[in-house]
């Protein structure tokens, strides 16, 4: 490519989320009419294989998607990005984070969490960020059709969309076949669920992650 720009954003697990705004933002303010979002993670450098803990629930995968402008007002009803809320709170970064780096250790590290300390967080902090977009788009639950949650793991899925009061048909899982992908597991999702059939034109689909640092989000996209 020559033509346009690129660059790195890291915002770890919530990545595909904040990827999601960027591009929103930039296409909003007529800097760009095309771009391509790719969430892409190999964890599989920088996990400890004797901690079982985390070495068996992440994975390595890439996931894209394209964003282009249309014309017209925004309007929920209308195909494209409708509301993303973003959140961080460095307070926490202790309980999900990597023990190096180029410019902290100068080795890779390895990833560590404290899996109890994650889920407690990760179910509050998402359901609410989930509802903050919602009201931010004038829009209920009962309005959205598929909810595509980052793939960290099954029990906070099921937790999150028992708090929210989506049925459990509605909400699009994989984790089981490629285990916690990261930055690429919500367009890994959404890429099965298009594949197979579930998600059309049309529908309502709400998007959500969390990550180390704390960093977390919610974007509702009409597909």
């Amino acid at each position: 490519m020559t033509s346009g720009a690129s660059f790195d954003l890291q915002a770890v697990c919530s990545g595909f989320v904040y990827g999601l705004a960027t591009a929103d933002a930039f296409i909003r303010s007529s800097q760009a009419d095309t771009i391509l979002l790719i969430g892409a993670e190999t964890f599989s450098r920088i996990l400890d294989w004797n901690d079982r803990a985390t070495c068996v629930l992440f994975g390595d995968g890439a996931g894209a998607a394209v964003i282009r402008a249309a014309e017209g007002a925004p309007d929920p009803a209308r195909r494209g990005i409708i509301a993303t809320v973003l959140h961080s709170d460095g307070r926490y970064q202790d309980k999900l984070y990597v023990d190096g780096g180029p410019s902290s250790t100068g080795t890779v590290g390895h990833l560590r969490m404290q899996g109890r300390e994650v889920f407690k967080h990760a179910v509050s902090n998402i359901s609410s960020v989930m509802s903050e977009a919602l009201s931010k788009a004038g829009l209920d639950v009962s309005d959205v059709d598929w909810f595509v949650p980052h793939q960290a793991n099954v029990r906070i899925l099921d937790g999150t969309a028992r708090r929210c009061g989506i049925p459990e048909d509605r909400v699009v899982v994989t984790v089981a076949k490629h285990g916690n992908t990261s930055a690429a597991s919500i367009p890994l999702a959404l890429d099965a669920a298009v594949k197979d059939g579930r998600i059309k034109k049309g529908d309502l689909v709400l998007m959500e992650a969390m990550g180390g640092g704390f960093t977390w989000g919610a974007s509702l996209v009409r597909y």
